[in-house]
């Protein structure tokens, strides 16, 4: 990125040169939005577009039992968005805040979370409602958003 794509308001800084991490994508994720400026600030639960998450062949058995969900903790990485900006305005309020105090893609390690509606889920693709994030977008991780209720043998006290 270079600095003629700044807005007003953004500061950027120097990106270190090495990373400290590495990530497995274990799919991608189907939305309709192909634009940063076609996505929704937040997904919608309730009346958001049906979404497909596609997980790779291999974590296959690892979906075994995330169809008792009802809602889930889907994990992304926002592959297409600047890391170097630390002071941001967006346009919805016209306030600086610094990259931290905002939901903004625009971040060091640009990672997303979204709780979402589970749908169904059909082989390795699942069906969603409530995500935010571009067409293609690839996938860090799923996790069932609520612990499931543990079964009691015994029965609450009157």
């Amino acid at each position: 990125m270079s600095d003629d794509d700044i807005r007003p308001g953004e500061v950027a800084v120097t990106l270190p040169s090495v990373t400290d991490a590495a990530v497995y994508f274990i799919g991608r994720i189907h939305t309709p939005w192909t634009e940063r400026g076609a996505c929704p600030r937040t997904g919608d639960k309730v009346d958001g577009p049906e979404c497909r998450i596609v997980v790779d062949r291999r974590w296959a058995q690892a979906l075994t039992g995330l169809d008792q969900q009802a809602e889930i903790l889907v994990l992304y990485w926002m592959n297409r968005a600047r890391r170097d900006i630390v002071i941001q305005t967006p346009r919805h309020s016209g306030k600086t805040l610094g990259t931290f105090a905002l939901r903004s893609p625009v971040r060091p390690n640009p990672i997303a979370a979204s709780v979402v509606t589970l749908l169904g889920i059909e082989g390795t693709t699942l069906r969603v409602r409530g995500l935010d994030c571009m067409d293609g977008t690839p996938l860090l991780d799923i996790k069932p958003h609520r612990r499931p209720e543990p079964a009691s043998d015994t029965q609450p006290a009157p």
